[in-house]
């Protein structure tokens, strides 16, 4: 009989998910599906993992000692993907090392359809990553903090957290992911944190201070001196910087509204 393994969503959830599979089913039929979205199935026993940081800790480092860091990254990020197929399809992956020569190189064996998923998913969730790192805004609120909203498909808090670090160390700063519910909170010369099931305070995010309703003012007013009436391409734009990246840019508020009500 089929093992299925049920975990939450999460990336403890998952690798403890990993961790039991992979101590109790490798050698037969096993799944691993997320809880919420799991589709029943004649002829299977189903098991609910609790998440488990020791275990999650454990089956990190097997992933890195046997598979290597390059591995490990791409296991990572198709994890934050929010493919429902992602941790059973890393199940399938890790099994697969077992049966090539050198388990470093698995993800060079693309022809394996699980293989192949997860560098999809991880090249899907790093290409998100990277496109927040660049079009991310903050808004300077009543107190200091420094505050953006996003909407992610994929949890990428965790990906572009050292980046941000790195370029404010000397800020107190809040990324909020909507999609998910998650904060991404920074202190001054601190180490970021990830806070989960909370939501922003929405009058303390809506009160900016006076300094960066001057600073939003002065943006725009850039853009629409630069700008070049005869030469605008809205779907050219839209190309580069698809809508649902511009919620949180100042530059773009006003006209994402309109486009919103036009359809």
């Amino acid at each position: 009989m089929k093992q299925i393994y049920i975990c939450n969503d999460t990336i403890t959830g998952i690798y403890s998910a990993l961790y039991d599979a992979w101590k109790e089913s490798r050698d037969r039929e096993a799944g691993i599906e997320l809880k919420g979205r799991t589709q029943q199935q004649l002829f299977c026993e189903y098991t609910v993992v609790e998440e488990n940081q020791k275990k999650a800790i454990q089956l990190e480092r097997m992933v890195k000692k046997h598979l290597g860091y390059n591995a490990y990254w791409d296991i990572y990020h198709a994890l934050l993907s929010n493919d429902d197929r992602k941790a059973d399809a890393v199940f399938c992956t890790i099994r697969e090392a077992r049966k090539i020569k050198d388990s470093r190189r698995i993800m060079e064996h693309l022809s394996n359809p699980d293989v192949a998923k997860v560098f999809e998913l991880s090249r899907s969730v790093s290409n998100e990553a990277h496109l927040y790192q660049e079009f991310i805004r903050f808004r300077e609120l009543e107190g200091g903090v420094l505050f953006s909203e996003i909407s992610p498909k994929a949890q990428v808090l965790t990906c572009i957290a050292d980046h941000f670090s790195d370029r404010f160390p000397l800020e107190n700063w809040m990324i909020y992911d909507m999609t998910h519910k998650a904060f991404l909170v920074h202190r001054a010369k601190k180490q970021w944190v990830l806070i989960w099931g909370e939501e922003p305070d929405r009058r303390a995010a809506e009160s900016i201070s006076d300094k960066e309703k001057e600073y939003e003012l002065l943006w725009k007013g850039f853009f629409d001196s630069i700008a070049i009436e005869e030469r605008k391409n809205p779907r050219l734009q839209r190309t580069h910087l698809p809508l649902r990246y511009r919620d949180g840019m100042p530059e773009f508020a006003e006209k994402v509204v309109k486009t919103r009500k036009q359809v």
